[in-house]
C-alpha cells in the first residue's frame, strides 16, 4: 500500500487550504459537498532489491459537507533485481473521511479517515489479506500557508505481516495563483516481522491548469534503513475536479 509513496482529497478547485495528494501526509478537508475528485495517478519507489510502482484511479465524492467517500483501484508492478517483473491488480481501497472539528470553531480542522484494504486480486503483487488503517488528521491554513498531518496505525495480519503505525507532517504555500508547493517529513514502522522502520522527506507541487484540471507531483529520498526500505519515492497524477 502506498504509505510511503498516499493520501486523500484536495478541496474544490484547490484553494490555499490544505492539500493531501501529492503528499504522503493527509489533510482533514473532505471533498466538497456533491462534488467529485478523480486522480489518475502513478507512483513508485526504488530500493536496492528492485523497484515497485502502481497506476490507477483514486475516486472521491463529497457525500455530505463533512463526509468524503473514497475508492482506489491500483494496477501494481513489481520489478525485483533478482527475478522477473510481475504485475496485477493490487489492494483495492475503500475509505471514508469524516471531519468532526472545524478551524472556524477551534482553530484546527480535524478528521478521521479509516481505510480498508481488500486482498489483492493477484497472487504476485499486493497483500493477500485484509488490512485496516485507522488514522486521525489535523490541519489549519492562514493566508497562503497551510500545515497538516497526523498519523495512525494499521491492523495488518496475514503471512509475515504485522501491525504498524505511521505518521507525517507537511507545510505548504501557494507561491503563485496557480502553483502550490510544500515539503514534509514522514515515518512508518516495520510492516513485516523481519522488516525495518523507514523515514523520509519529500517535496511536492500542485499546478492548476484550469479550474477543473490539475497536475500533481512529488519526490523524496528515504532517510532510515534505506538498504532494506525505499531509497527514493515518487508520485504524479492528473486531478479532475467536478
Amino acid at each position: 500500500m502506498r504509505r510511503f509513496v498516499f493520501a486523500a482529497a484536495l478541496a474544490g478547485i484547490l484553494p490555499a487550504a490544505f492539500a493531501g495528494p501529492p503528499f504522503v501526509s493527509d489533510d482533514p478537508a473532505p471533498t466538497d459537498y456533491r462534488h467529485y475528485e478523480i486522480y489518475a495517478f502513478a507512483q513508485g519507489s526504488e530500493a536496492l532489491d528492485g523497484s515497485g510502482s502502481s497506476y490507477g484511479i483514486d475516486f472521491n465524492y463529497g457525500a455530505t459537507p463533512d463526509l468524503q467517500l473514497t475508492a482506489v483501484v491500483p494496477w501494481e508492478v513489481s520489478a525485483p533485481s533478482d527475478g522477473p517483473t510481475v504485475a496485477g491488480i493490487g489492494n483495492v481501497e475503500l475509505a471514508a473521511k469524516y471531519r468532526f472539528l472545524h478551524q472556524a470553531e477551534i482553530g484546527w480542522d480535524v478528521a478521521i479517515f479509516p481505510r480498508l484494504f481488500l486482498p489483492s486480486a493477484s497472487a504476485h503483487v499486493g497483500d493477500q489479506h485484509f488490512s485496516l488503517l485507522l488514522p486521525i488528521w489535523a490541519g489549519r491554513s492562514w493566508g497562503d500557508w497551510s500545515t497538516f498531518g497526523g498519523g495512525g496505525c494499521v491492523i495488518n495480519r496475514g503471512g509475515d505481516s504485522q501491525d504498524y503505525c505511521l505518521m507525517g507532517w507537511a507545510l505548504s504555500r501557494r507561491v503563485l495563483p496557480d502553483l502550490l508547493i510544500g515539503a514534509e517529513i514522514v515515518h512508518q514502522g516495520a510492516d513485516t516481522k523481519n522488516g525495518r522502520a523507514s523515514s523520509g522527506i519529500g517535496g511536492g507541487l500542485i499546478y492548476d491548469i484550469s479550474e477543473n484540471v490539475h497536475l500533481l507531483a512529488y519526490a523524496g529520498p528515504g532517510l532510515q534503513n534505506t538498504a532494506e526500505t525505499a531509497r527514493f519515492n515518487w508520485y504524479s497524477s492528473i486531478l479532475f475536479t467536478l
